[in-house]
């Protein structure tokens, strides 16, 4: 059965089936459509004989610049701020996400919310043959929780990637950067917000291949036509050996927790502070604001 999708576009090209995000003219940013149409394009992958392999990348300047926020943050929703949305509680959790200080914050509608995002991103982990991503430009915020969510990274050495959220207004919900690389590095990355570039990926275990962007397609390809090589039962096997020890270690007892954590981070005082100054001046402005502390020589996580 077909999918009519508004967020993705889908193709088998041979063994490999691709999975492409389509909102270029949003940065692919996430909407709710999305994880459930990932969803979507997994199933179909895995039911088709002839899949080996899935491709997952974006259309674009970019990979992901994470969820679209832009109307949830500056609350301009139509009717939602004067209570006029007739919409049920979850629907308005999804477009305001909850954040009219003078509301009651419910934060399990928020978790039932953000915790139906993590099933549809972790469709890709859990999809029976390995997804290698692509990442061009900038994979940030709940961009990540998409990436890392698949087996293997290719980045672009200039690429940045990334969870700058982690400074205001956000938790990582699938809450796999301890998993990808390690927990010394982990905190680096979350204790400031930094990003990594495609390079500094690489060297730290995050990406598979940290080729330039005029070599990145052709590693991307090369690598996915090695995989497609292998039968599919092979493949099976060795994704579910190896993604055995990350449950082991609880992974989905983090995800719940980085997902509830994602809830509070929105609604603290500094979280309200966040969305008052983007209903002022924008989104992009407060971002814009939140990070340029943050912009200096020091930034660089390369350590050699």
């Amino acid at each position: 059965m077909k999918t009519t999708l508004k967020t993705l576009t889908y193709e088998v090209t041979g063994r490999i089936a691709r999975i492409t995000l389509n909102r270029p003219e949003r940065g692919n940013g996430i909407t709710l459509d999305m994880p459930a149409e990932i969803t979507a394009c997994v199933e179909r992958a895995n039911l088709d004989r002839e899949v080996h392999v899935i491709a997952l990348s974006g259309n674009g300047k970019g990979f992901c610049g994470g969820y679209d926020l832009v109307l949830t943050a500056e609350q301009k929703l139509e009717g939602a701020s004067t209570g006029n949305f007739s919409g049920s509680p979850l629907d308005l959790t999804v477009q305001l996400g909850n954040h009219d200080p003078d509301q009651i914050w419910d934060p399990m509608l928020d978790y039932a919310m953000m915790s139906r995002n993590v099933r549809g991103f972790m469709s890709l982990f859990y999809s029976d043959k390995p997804v290698i991503c692509k990442v061009h430009g900038f994979c940030v915020a709940g961009g990540t929780d998409i990436a890392l969510c698949s087996d293997l990274l290719i980045i672009e050495d200039k690429a940045r990637i990334g969870y700058p959220p982690a400074r205001v207004w956000g938790a990582p919900t699938t809450a796999l950067w301890v998993y990808r690389v390690g927990v010394e590095k982990a905190k680096r990355l979350l204790f400031t917000g930094d990003c990594l570039t495609g390079a500094e990926a690489f060297k730290w275990g995050l990406a598979t291949e940290a080729p330039p962007s005029d070599q990145l397609d052709e590693r991307f390809e090369r690598l996915l036509e090695r995989v497609a090589r292998l039968p599919v039962n092979q493949l099976v096997m060795m994704k579910v050996l190896i993604n055995q020890t990350l449950l082991n270690q609880g992974l989905y007892a983090s995800q719940t927790l980085g997902t509830i954590f994602d809830g509070i981070a929105r609604h603290t005082r500094e979280g309200y502070a966040f969305q008052k100054r983007a209903a002022e001046v924008g989104f992009k402005q407060a971002v814009k604001e939140r990070d340029e502390p943050f912009e200096d020589n020091s930034r660089s996580t390369d350590q050699d």
